[in-house]
């Protein structure tokens, strides 16, 4: 990379970008050697590369694109910028991939669609689509309520997997009419009352859907539903976190594809 330039005022333009988690092109902010080096290793645009002064030595290990405006920040200014506690001394802004309802959904092979109802806490939605890409999911759908898959903790927590995964906002009712198109099958995830995980068959075309934290999925999911499936517990536990139960539910999904060894 070339040589970088020298920030030193909090009011620099792109400074400010980082600092708002997005830029005016629509570019959004990441933090951290782990999250640059899957964006890059994703084949995300960079269009600028911030390095805390001082910490230019990084840049060597992590093989970021050349192309990108390259900014060397002033300590105090770079931490008056960034979220996370320790940043790492460098910070990007990327491009996220744009992603259609279709592209979603006609994937090849059998549809296995994990769709948010409504999550919002960054670190859940974040761990679900790390699960999802982790366990074969083609897909993922944000419903509305849903936090932004652009949210900056909703990225760390997917640990790159958002950079590769094809994620995608959607109404209700586009969605379904999208699903029942294509007769893909609709499972919702209840914490009572529904069939047992393992006696649905996920070998077809899934689209899985799982709510809110707190309310779960609302009555009108559940009942556009196909069927409704519970993951037993034999514990004296009321609940699992939508996050873990997500994840146990994309393991069987795995499981019977024959991708869980």
């Amino acid at each position: 990379m070339a040589a970088p330039r020298l920030i030193q005022s909090r009011q620099n333009a792109r400074v400010k970008e980082l600092r708002a988690g997005v830029s005016a092109a629509g570019d959004i902010a990441i933090e951290g050697e782990h999250l640059l080096a899957e964006a890059a290793a994703s084949g995300l645009k960079f269009s600028t590369v911030f390095v805390e002064q001082g910490q230019e030595a990084r840049l060597a290990r992590l093989h970021l694109p050349t192309d990108a405006e390259l900014l060397a920040v002033a300590p105090d200014v770079f931490a008056s910028a960034v979220h996370t506690e320790s940043p790492q001394g460098v910070a990007a802004l990327v491009r996220l991939p744009l992603w259609t309802l279709n592209q979603v959904l006609d994937r090849r092979g059998p549809a296995l669609v994990m769709v948010s109802g409504g999550l919002q806490d960054p670190g859940n939605l974040g761990t679900l689509i790390r699960s999802a890409e982790a366990f074969g999911a083609t897909g993922f759908v944000m419903l509305p309520g849903t936090v932004s898959v652009a949210n900056q903790k909703v990225l760390r927590a997917s640990a790159g997997s958002a950079f590769r995964l094809s994620c995608v906002t959607a109404k209700e009712s586009e969605f379904f009419a999208a699903l029942e198109a294509r007769g893909i099958k609709t499972v919702a995830a209840v914490a009572v009352d529904g069939g047992s995980a393992t006696s649905w068959d996920f070998t077809q075309p899934t689209a899985l859907l799982l709510g809110n934290e707190g309310a779960g999925l609302a009555a009108s999911l559940v009942e556009r539903a196909n069927a409704r499936v519970t993951i037993p517990m034999p514990g004296p536990v009321e609940s699992l976190n939508v996050a873990v139960a997500g994840s146990v539910l994309l393991y069987e999904a795995a499981r019977q594809r024959g991708g869980a060894r």
